[in-house]
């Protein structure tokens, strides 16, 4: 897999989250009480400008749904997250509209979030339409323009999302986000639907437009291994709470959470004999964001949790410098 260089990354914050919240009301059975489901509980990270930030962990740690609040596609419970020194949270829907211009999203499932009985054309231009951005010919012309950016063709512009492959379709939601210069891209867990080889087409794709176009990227995915080839730094999350962030060479020569131990043991390696490395399989399932466990969430499944994992909430703390990490045992 090739990838560009990294680039420059100012030391000044672009966004900063603060004990984001996202709880959500589940229903009980007749005669019992409503169980809180709290998805995302008490995050908070900077993200630099220019760096690329990859947010990992196990389907239904609540990553994705972090990526949707600081967007405001759906309204967070608690915290604050503040864009340029202004918090999203506390602006009005008609004054973050301003700023959706800079923030916009890649989804998972491009098929999904295509209009079937939109032409590509269309679904591109719909965002310029919305924030009044140009004439007819000067938003077909941007369209055009864009789809070469992203390497399609302009026949594209006339086809429906049936009509495309799935690494198209990405390509044209990648399109999308970037067709009103935004500066800041949350990807939600853009390439795991694809093959391995459209996923280094489209890395190594995001990496030279991150260059080019000036871009700072939130990345969300499951596979760690996938995030270390994009990421300047990543963080780990296990059932709504950040656990360890590091920079990415750091996180993976000095794991210091039992969970990205884990992690990192499962991920595949060229020559498994010459690596010798110890496989960790945990036991046990996650636990339900319903019920979760006292203390450390993840004390459960640690092979080295104490009685004082169950009781006490780790402080998620600086252990070296730029390297954070939630546990009592480091």
């Amino acid at each position: 897999m090739t990838i560009a260089k990294h680039q420059e990354v100012s030391a000044e914050p672009l966004l900063r989250v603060n004990g984001l919240k996202k709880h959500y009301t589940a229903a009980g059975k007749t005669g019992f009480r409503r169980s809180t489901v709290k998805a995302v509980d008490g995050v908070s990270f900077d993200l630099r400008e220019g760096e690329t930030y990859g947010l990992v962990g196990e389907s239904g740690c609540g990553k994705s749904t972090l990526g949707k609040t600081i967007l405001r596609l759906t309204e967070p419970t608690e915290g604050e997250a503040f864009y340029r020194g202004v918090d999203l949270f506390k602006q009005s829907r008609r004054s973050l509209q301003a700023y959706r211009r800079e923030l916009q999203m890649v989804f998972q499932d491009p098929f999904s979030s295509l209009n079937p009985r939109q032409i590509v054309g269309q679904a591109l231009e719909e965002p310029l339409v919305i924030h009044g951005i140009g004439g007819p010919k000067e938003r077909t012309a941007r369209a055009m323009d864009i789809l070469r950016t992203v390497g399609l063709q302009q026949d594209h512009y006339y086809r429906l999302p049936h009509e495309l492959s799935g690494g198209q379709r990405q390509r044209i939601g990648l399109a999308r986000a970037l067709i009103l210069n935004p500066r800041i891209v949350i990807c939600d867990e853009p390439v795991s639907a694809l093959d391995v080889i459209i996923q280094s087409q489209m890395i190594n794709l995001m990496r030279r437009l991150q260059t080019e176009l000036k871009l700072t990227y939130l990345f969300i995915a499951h596979d760690i291994a996938v995030v270390r080839h994009i990421s300047d730094r990543i963080g780990i999350m296990y059932l709504g709470r950040l656990v360890e962030e590091a920079p990415t060479d750091e996180l993976f020569a000095n794991p210091r959470h039992p969970y990205t131990q884990v992690l990192l043991s499962a991920v595949p390696v060229p020559n498994p004999e010459a690596a010798k490395r110890q496989r960790i399989v945990l036991e046990g399932d996650l636990p339900s964001p319903l019920d979760p466990p006292s203390g450390c969430a993840f004390h459960t499944r640690c092979p080295y949790a104490t009685d004082r994992c169950a009781r006490e909430v780790p402080i998620h703390r600086e252990v070296s410098s730029g390297h954070m990490a939630a546990c009592h045992l480091v």
